[in-house]
């Protein structure tokens, strides 16, 4: 779909800046884009991270319960082997979540900041404003460009 940088009116917090090509738009659309799905990724660490975390807890509270019905060598193995286990060579899932946001996370936000700073003058959702404008029914009710005031 064409994407017209003067679709939108100047005072539009989405309207690119003065001198921002199609062709800049798109990239930095794209770029955007590209951290959601890291956004998205990282949000299943943390899910991974809660889900492991409770397991452990459920299995530390199968082996009291296999205790109690007299199979202490049955808990033990699940008090020894799995209970506090790293899910990875020295790592608990909290560590991977860390290390995930140090060395990519905080990186992959970064730079996608200085590219939307320094080529659209930092105004997010540029390109998805612009698709919304080509996509959109003028005067047709739920195709407003914008809320109505107060609402």
């Amino acid at each position: 779909m064409p994407i017209d940088p003067a679709a939108l009116p100047p005072d539009d917090p989405h309207a690119p800046p003065p001198g921002a090509s199609p062709g800049v738009i798109t990239a930095v659309g794209a770029l955007s884009e590209a951290l959601e799905w890291v956004e998205r990724a990282r949000g299943r660490l943390y899910d991974l991270h809660q889900l492991i975390g409770h397991a452990d807890f459920l299995i530390s509270d199968a082996a009291d319960q296999l205790d109690a019905q007299g199979h202490a060598e049955l808990a033990d193995l699940l008090r020894t082997e799995v209970v506090g286990r790293n899910v990875i060579q020295g790592r608990w899932t909290f560590q991977l979540v860390e290390e995930f946001d140090a060395v990519y996370y905080e990186a992959v936000r970064t730079a996608e900041k200085r590219v939307r700073d320094e080529l659209l003058g930092g105004r997010r959702h540029v390109h998805e404003a612009l698709l919304k404008e080509a996509r959109r029914t003028p005067g047709r009710r739920h195709h407003e460009q914008r809320p109505a005031p107060g609402g």
